[in-house]
C-alpha cells in the first residue's frame, strides 16, 4: 500500500514523513549557492594539483606546470637580502659613529637591525626597553658606568665588564662589611651619608649626625672610586651616587646591602660573538634609546 505524499503548503516542498510532537520535516533541496561553492573548490583544487607542486610519489613529488619550487624562492630572497645588506652594512663598517648618527636613512636600517640584535642579546639583562632591572643597568637614562660617548660605549660592547677578556673593564664593590673592612656603626653611618647625597634633606634631619659621621667614612674608604662629591668615575665604572639611578635600589636597606656584601656585576665581552659591523649597529642603537628616551 503507498503511503500518500504529502506538501507544505506555503513552500511547496514535499514532506519526508518524519513527524516529531506535530512537527513535520520538510524535504528542502540543498542551496544553490552550496553546490556553486562545492564545484568552484573542486575545479579550483584540481586546476592546482595540476599546476603547482602537489602530490607526494616516494621521494620525490609532482612539480606541476609551473614548476614552483619554494626553496629556490626562498633562497633567492636571502641572496637578494644579503646584496640589500652588504650596500648599507659596507656603509656602517667603514663610516665613523658620529657621521652614521647624522644620516637619518642609514639610522632608520640602524634601528630596525638594532632592535632585533638588541632583542637576541642584550633584552636578557637589560630589558626589551633598555631600562634595566636590579643590577643591570637602565640603558635610557644617561647615566653611564663608564661613560656614554660612542667610542666608549662601543668599547664596553666589545670587551665587557669582568669577563676572561684580556681587556676586560675591571670593576668591583667591596664588601665592607661582610669582609669585616668596617664596622656595623660605621656603614650604617655612610649609608645615610650616601642616601644624603641624592636627597640633600636628610642631611638637616634626624639623621644629620649620622650623616656627619657617615661622610668621614666615605672620605676614607669610598672617594678613591666614588671621588670625594660622590658624582663616581668613569675610569672605574664607579656609579653617581648623587643622581637617582640606582643599579640595586637606593632605599636605605639596598644601600646597607650594597655595602655590606658588595656587588661585582657582569657585560659579556662581544667581539668573539658578534662582528664588527653589529657590535657597531648595537652601539647606535643603545646611543639613540638614551637620545630618545624622555
Amino acid at each position: 500500500m503507498s503511503v500518500e505524499e504529502k506538501y507544505d503548503p506555503h513552500t511547496g516542498h514535499r514532506m519526508t514523513g518524519h513527524e516529531w510532537n506535530g512537527i513535520e520535516e520538510l524535504n528542502t533541496p540543498v542551496p544553490r549557492l552550496v553546490w556553486i561553492s562545492l564545484i568552484v573548490t573542486g575545479l579550483f583544487a584540481l586546476v592546482y594539483w595540476i599546476l603547482m607542486p602537489a602530490w607526494p610519489l616516494g621521494v620525490t613529488y609532482t612539480k606541476g606546470l609551473l614548476g614552483v619550487d619554494q626553496r629556490v624562492i626562498v633562497t633567492e630572497d636571502v641572496e637578494r637580502a644579503k646584496a640589500d645588506r652588504f650596500v648599507w652594512a659596507d656603509k656602517v663598517e667603514t663610516m665613523d659613529l658620529e657621521t652614521i648618527a647624522a644620516d637619518e636613512e642609514l639610522m632608520g636600517i640602524v634601528r630596525q637591525s638594532g632592535r632585533a640584535l638588541f632583542g637576541d642579546n642584550c633584552a636578557a639583562c637589560h630589558g626589551t626597553d633598555a631600562k634595566g632591572g636590579e643590577g643591570y643597568p637602565d640603558l635610557t637614562d644617561q647615566a653611564w658606568l663608564w661613560g656614554g660617548d660612542p667610542e666608549t660605549i662601543a668599547e664596553t660592547i666589545r670587551v665587557g665588564v669582568n669577563v676572561p677578556h684580556d681587556e676586560s673593564r675591571q670593576s668591583e664593590m667591596m664588601a665592607f662589611g661582610r669582609d669585616q673592612m668596617l664596622e656595623r656603626d660605621a656603614i650604617l653611618n655612610v649609608v645615610a651619608y650616601v642616601q644624603s647625597l641624592s636627597d640633600p634633606s636628610l642631611a638637616d634631619g634626624d639623621q644629620a649626625e649620622a650623616v656627619a659621621a657617615g661622610e668621614e667614612v666615605f672620605i676614607e674608604n669610598c672617594a678613591a672610586c666614588h671621588g670625594e662629591d660622590g658624582k663616581g668615575m668613569v675610569e672605574l665604572g664607579a656609579p653617581d651616587l648623587t643622581d637617582d639611578a640606582w643599579l640595586f635600589g637606593g632605599d636605605r636597606d639596598s644601600i646597607y646591602s650594597t655595602v655590606w656584601n658588595g656587588h661585582q656585576g657582569q657585560m659579556p665581552a662581544w667581539e668573539n660573538r658578534l662582528s664588527t659591523v653589529d657590535q657597531k649597529i648595537l652601539t647606535l642603537y643603545v646611543l639613540d634609546l638614551a637620545e630618545a628616551a624622555p
